[in-house]
């Protein structure tokens, strides 16, 4: 499949049941810039979406005001479809004493960057209710869920709003929940994604499946449309993806080094020096395992990392470190969110790389890096 056949045939996918993912869209290619906090700003969303692809805002860090005024300048700035992002999150309930313990961990790393002791977050995360709210009322084109599952109702009223709704699964039992939920497509995290795991049914590190694995066996039990995440760098492996049964693939570390992306200095270097082994997954920096580049903090917290709150906790309690860091240019105390795949990254614009990853789709067997 290449996106010359999507352009010529745009009324049904590969079995000739339902529209490709991108006539279903009405987007030229199948392509879908990932939503990264801290990682996709408006800037490279619009530049995605107004090329052909899908751009995709993570919203999670956002006030609900906020996620409709964002919503608002998206509009302004692309006629095009694009995608926002949240994480579905309970309530948090911190103990004192677990977050008294976590503060004594991360005092060192406050200490080497010139920070006081630490006092308790006023608060952890954004009312996950209350951005859901904001999101219906802004009722973006596309919309997409990680970390948790919509109940059918909710998922219907966004679809009633003319929402797509996207359910991210790292398992099988995953992608069926979200069928059942009636999403409209489903995005198949695989073990070699960047930046947070995905999972919500069963225990994460168990769901670590490779995204080729995962794919087939994902297409052989649900009916949903496949978006396929993790490790995909170029067009070659958009194609194996295609063949394998996804729809469309999305890629985040290879739009990070896009100059739109707007990620601190220090992160974009260590992106250009990273190999294909410089990455693995940790909870030391939000409570939830996450993928990214290997630095001090992640080898210094290694012992500790099970002690660790869970997310959002951990990631409020450590982002005036992180925070911190990337002012400074000090990469060794970053999340350097990436995935597998990073040492193929491509520093060019964000358009560029759209058409690059379309054409090297229609050719995939004449990629050389």
């Amino acid at each position: 499949m290449s996106s010359t056949h999507i352009t010529t045939h745009p009324d049904t996918g590969a079995n000739g049941a339902q529209p490709s993912f991108a006539a279903a869209l009405g987007i030229r290619y199948p392509i879908v810039q990932g939503p990264m906090n801290g990682g996709s700003p408006i800037e490279l969303v619009t530049a995605v979406s107004n090329a052909g692809g899908l751009g995709s805002f993570a919203a999670t860090l956002l006030s609900p005001t906020a996620i409709i005024e964002v919503v608002k300048k998206i509009r302004t700035l692309t006629t095009w479809p694009f995608n926002v992002n949240l994480f579905i999150l309970e309530t948090s309930q911190p103990d004192d004493a677990e977050i008294a313990a976590a503060q004594a961990l991360l005092q060192p790393f406050r200490t080497s960057l010139g920070l006081g002791p630490a006092s308790k977050p006023q608060k952890f995360s954004e009312n996950f209710k209350e951005q859901l709210a904001a999101l219906l009322e802004a009722a973006p084109p596309v919309i997409s869920f990680t970390f948790g599952i919509l109940d059918a109702a909710t998922v219907a009223q966004f679809q009633a709003k003319g929402c797509k709704v996207i359910g991210t699964a790292t398992t099988v039992a995953e992608a069926k929940a979200w069928e059942q939920a009636g999403a409209d497509f489903v995005c198949l995290q695989g073990a070699e994604a960047g930046g947070h795991r995905a999972t919500f049914l069963g225990d994460i590190e168990q769901s670590c499946v490779g995204l080729m694995t995962l794919i087939p066996q994902v297409a052989a039990a649900v009916k949903l449309p496949i978006i396929a995440a993790g490790g995909i760098m170029d067009g070659r492996g958009i194609a194996a993806a295609l063949l394998l049964g996804a729809q469309a693939a999305q890629l985040g570390t290879a739009f990070l080094a896009c100059p739109e992306s707007g990620i601190a200095p220090a992160w974009r270097e260590q992106l250009a020096s990273a190999r294909d082994d410089s990455t693995r997954l940790t909870r030391s920096f939000s409570g939830r395992y996450a993928r990214g580049i290997v630095n001090p903090y992640m080898e210094q917290m290694r012992p500790h990392e099970s002690a660790f709150p869970a997310y959002p906790i951990q990631n409020a309690l450590s982002a005036e470190i992180r925070q911190s860091a990337a002012k400074m240019q000090r990469p060794e105390f970053m999340s350097l969110w990436a995935g597998q795949g990073v040492a193929m990254t491509r520093p060019m614009p964000a358009a560029q790389l759209v058409a690059t990853l379309a054409a090297e789709l229609q050719t995939p067997h004449a990629i050389n890096y």
